[in-house]
């Protein structure tokens, strides 16, 4: 178990739904990733660098939602500038399954 944090640590992190509108293969990742493509509606596209190769195609994540944190600083990922974080539970294979919304919701609201 990670550390104790309070409900004011919480509350820093900005979990939002989006929509993948562009998926492409990612070959300087030193693992095998995709850069996506992310509609947050009024916050607007945010791209993140995703090693979802595994069990994803790029057809499969195409408008695809799913649940980014959002407000992490713009990391660099080999030659591409990561913007947001696709969250995801690794499982038995060590293989990334993206959590999403069980129905469509409105692209950027605010998970809580």
């Amino acid at each position: 178990m990670k550390e104790e944090i309070t409900f004011e640590d919480f509350l820093k992190v900005d979990v939002r739904i989006g929509t993948i509108i562009e998926v492409t293969d990612f070959p300087k990742a030193h693992k095998p990733a995709y850069q996506l493509h992310i509609d947050f509606g009024d916050l607007g596209i945010k791209k993140s660098s995703a090693q979802i190769t595994n069990l994803y195609t790029k057809e499969d994540l195409l408008n695809r939602q799913v649940t980014a944190i959002v407000n992490f600083k713009p990391r660099q990922i080999a030659n591409f500038m990561s913007e947001c974080l696709v969250i995801g539970v690794y499982n038995e294979n060590e293989e990334v399954v993206l959590l999403q919304a069980s129905k469509e919701i409105k692209n950027g609201e605010q998970v809580n």
